[in-house]
């Protein structure tokens, strides 16, 4: 049992005996209680604040691991982004340079990949903007490697018919020049016939006597058969495909009509001097996608390395054009 107790009386100035009722012993039970119960509150809010539990420490763990590996998983794309680039770069600066091909245009390689909303399911999140950035660079690679599929497709037409092309491309000059004596004229500024003013000239032109044959320089379709071009008097037009096409003006007669197919070396008319012309020759000009390019570039079929040396030298001096 436990110890009485005893508390003092003022007034009668005697200790007396302190007597517990039951509604004391369940106030100091409820009282121990409460205390209890406050305490562990306490305890609990400080150990949930400071401390982590195994289940979150695990989660934890689990969030850093998988930060970690979108870290890495970030650096290798970043090394596939450079190989697909390298990759471009050879397909737009080699393969497609043999094939005379232009390159893929930046806006079709750098196109679309959906709008922002896409990556909406992925926002609100604590690590959303390393997701998206993820998700963004490989939706940019997958689009990138489409493009590039799709033009290694073309690539690989173009290479089946390299020999077509090969034959097509214009490679050869149109009259025979043995001596290298015909070409009296080049491409570039040259004084006009006619004017003495200095004018673009944008083909070369070759003396030779009325009725000399003119050669196709390349396979192709001949596309115009005239003599209504101002100042070029009878003129052949051949469409050699590939963004070729070949001019042959002021002849004195023509052997070809539109629509027909001619093979590189096929004689296409006589040289004349029809038109604005001050003499009989041939003005010859090759165009690539309507533009006049040099065509003694192009004389590299039939001339040895040395006459080829020649005949560009001969083409370089700027004298007075026969048309």
């Amino acid at each position: 049992m436990g110890k009485a107790k005893y508390h003092f009386n003022p007034k009668s100035l005697t200790y007396e005996k302190v007597k517990h009722t039951f509604t004391d012993m369940m106030l100091k039970v409820v009282a121990y209680v409460a205390t209890g119960l406050v305490f562990s509150s306490v305890v609990l809010l400080i150990a949930y604040n400071l401390f982590n539990s195994p289940k979150e420490l695990n989660l934890l763990r689990e969030n850093q691991q998988y930060k970690l590996e979108l870290s890495i998983l970030n650096d290798r794309l970043e090394q596939l982004a450079d190989a697909v680039k390298n990759i471009e770069e050879k397909d737009d600066n080699i393969y497609r340079v043999i094939f005379e091909s232009e390159p893929v245009a930046d806006e079709i390689r750098n196109g679309g990949y959906g709008g922002a909303e896409k990556y909406n399911n992925l926002k609100g999140f604590d690590n959303s903007d390393i997701l998206i950035e993820t998700n963004l660079k490989i939706d940019k690679i997958a689009r990138k490697l489409s493009v590039q599929n799709k033009s290694f497709d073309d690539v690989f037409e173009m290479a089946q018919n390299k020999n077509k092309m090969l034959a097509s491309i214009p490679a050869i000059q149109p009259i025979r020049n043995k001596n290298l004596k015909n070409l009296v004229s080049g491409f570039g500024m040259r004084i006009h016939p006619i004017y003495k003013t200095l004018r673009m000239h944008q083909g070369v032109d070759f003396v030779a006597p009325t009725g000399t044959p003119i050669y196709a320089t390349g396979d192709g379709v001949i596309m115009y058969n005239d003599n209504s071009l101002s100042g070029y008097g009878k003129v052949v037009v051949i469409n050699h495909g590939y963004g070729y096409k070949t001019l042959y003006a002021h002849m004195s007669s023509l052997k070809v009509k539109p629509g027909q197919k001619v093979k590189r070396g096929e004689i296409i008319g006589t040289v004349g001097s029809s038109g604005l012309s001050t003499g009989p020759h041939l003005h010859y000009e090759i165009r690539k996608g309507n533009k006049a390019i040099n065509p003694v570039n192009f004389f590299f079929n039939d001339l040895s390395p040395a006459e080829y040396q020649k005949i560009i030298e001969i083409a370089s001096k700027v004298n007075q054009a026969m048309s």
